[in-house]
């Protein structure tokens, strides 16, 4: 029997998984936590109290029990010795960390009541020792850029009573449309304090002449060509972040992340790796670069997709099913705007362009082969609402923060895992509610199970069958990587469902 043949109405697989937020007014009451348990190194080390009575009799919990049981109960996994407890709220960054009260206000107008469960732990660790490295992994849309651009900034506070001509911490994202939306983010936590945020490379013509501000953003490609020019100096840095690290350490990166860190050679340089994704194999690099008592957090399973998310498989036959079953989708109001559509190449994006328009749809494409000024333009109409699907080859699917977006739709299956949890993470940001479907084919079965490992780990019920599909090869992961499957062209396949 083949088993596919009898999936051709879809393979729906979903659940649902706890808030991302922390509550802390929560009444927690659990056994001690044993040290296997709560992964710690840091509770050892403080003097035992006198244990305080709750209300109902029961012994009051401990700081350290208390931070024990926020960890458990987010899947907050650390590394490291003395680690500090995770904030509880954001007011305890001025009340235990010294931060400027305007940053609260800041927080309140960009909405954001309670910190996340990275930001929980990754802003202590990177405020209470401005020399720390850290390794700091989470879902997508969980808050990471908050969690290092809080420290950047009040470590640049900290350094100096007023902005000077030096660049003293540098955020390396790895497309500019990153770099342009941390930096709108660093804008708007600097208001009123004078501090001098910059995004390198705004203008096409690029950096003219010296280039100063207190907080840098940029991608690699273009900082290299400043530092040859002789318009930046980074031998100020004393703050390094990699964003989307394990982009940055792909072997297409690695020689320019390498050129960059030998440049940042500040005595005193701390380095924080964030990602939704970092695979043994950056972190063995990164090991080479971390000092020794780097920390690590790890929020959620490594390999999960974001809280919040209902993730759905289908099965679509061969090519020529694809736009049948996405027109159906559409037709029965399946596809609730804004949706994201993701291709595996700036051909088949185009091609899909232009039959949903055919088709009279509101829809915009974006990849590379656009101007800036066709990218910007198509993305203004989809946030806007005018256009209701934005196209889209994987450039779009790192960071890049949209607020409401509906679903995605995986119209051609995501070559890797790494590349599937970027995708999906464009949607349920924030801690909202997205929904995620995958179409694949008979070709792309044999990749199926590296897919269904993260449905299992995002607590969504799985098929046995499923679970029972051949795990591919590191080889054959690496040539998938490099080689997507052969598809046939979108508009032939069109031709058969007109």
């Amino acid at each position: 029997m083949d088993i596919f043949a009898s999936l051709t109405k879809g393979t729906k697989l979903q659940g649902k998984r706890p808030s991302a937020l922390i509550d802390p007014d929560v009444h927690i009451h659990f056994e001690p936590p044993t040290a296997a348990q709560t992964d710690e190194t840091t509770s050892a080390a403080r003097p035992r109290k006198r244990a305080r009575k709750s209300q109902d009799g029961l012994p009051a919990p401990t700081p350290a029990q208390v931070s024990a049981a926020i960890r458990k109960r987010h899947k907050i996994r650390m590394t490291g010795e003395d680690v500090p407890d995770p904030l509880s709220s954001f007011a305890e960054l001025v009340t235990l960390y010294g931060c400027e009260d305007s940053l609260l206000d800041c927080l309140a107008t960009m909405g954001h009541a309670l910190p996340t469960p990275i930001q929980a732990q990754a802003l202590p660790l990177l405020l209470k020792d401005h020399t720390r490295d850290l390794v700091a992994c989470a879902p997508t849309g969980s808050g990471k850029t908050l969690a290092f651009l809080i420290p950047l900034l009040a470590a640049v506070q900290s350094s100096s009573s007023e902005p000077s001509n030096r660049i003293r911490a540098l955020v390396i994202e790895p497309t500019r449309e990153l770099a342009r939306q941390v930096g709108r983010q660093a804008d708007l936590l600097a208001q009123g304090s004078g501090w001098r945020t910059c995004v390198m490379g705004e203008e096409e013509s690029g950096v003219s002449e010296s280039l100063t501000a207190d907080l840098l953003i940029t991608t690699p490609l273009r900082l290299i060509y400043a530092i040859k020019a002789k318009t930046v100096d980074l031998s100020t840095v004393e703050h390094l972040i990699l964003d989307e690290a394990d982009r940055l350490f792909e072997l297409n990166f690695l020689e320019q992340t390498d050129e960059l860190i030998a440049a940042c050679n500040h005595p005193k340089l701390r380095k924080a790796l964030f990602s939704a994704t970092i695979p043994s194999g950056v972190e063995l690099l990164a090991k080479t670069i971390m000092r020794e008592d780097a920390a690590r957090v790890i929020v959620g399973s490594r390999d999960s997709g974001a809280a919040g998310i209902t993730q759905q498989l289908t099965f679509v036959g061969s090519e020529d099913g694809k736009l049948a079953s996405l027109r159906s989708l559409i037709a029965k109001g399946g596809l609730s705007p804004p949706v994201l559509i993701f291709t595996q190449s700036i051909e088949r994006a185009q091609d899909l362009y232009r039959e949903l328009s055919r088709d009279g749809l509101p829809v915009e494409v974006v990849h590379s082969d656009r101007s800036k000024e066709e990218r910007d333009r198509a993305v203004q109409r989809f946030e806007a609402g005018r256009a209701w699907f934005l196209i889209c080859t994987d450039v779009m699917a790192r960071g890049i923060d949209f607020q409401n977006v509906n679903l995605v739709l995986n119209y051609d299956f995501p070559q890797g895992a790494a590349n599937y949890i970027h995708r999906i993470g464009r949607t349920g940001r924030g801690g909202k509610e997205g929904k995620a479907i995958t179409f694949f084919t008979q070709e792309d079965a044999v990749h199926l199970r590296s897919i269904v490992n993260i449905l299992r780990n995002s607590g969504i019920k799985v098929d046995d069958w499923m679970l029972k599909l051949k795990a591919p090869s590191q080889r054959a992961k690496r040539n998938h990587l490099r080689a997507p499957v052969k598809r046939r062209h979108i508009r032939k396949a069109a031709k058969g469902t007109i």
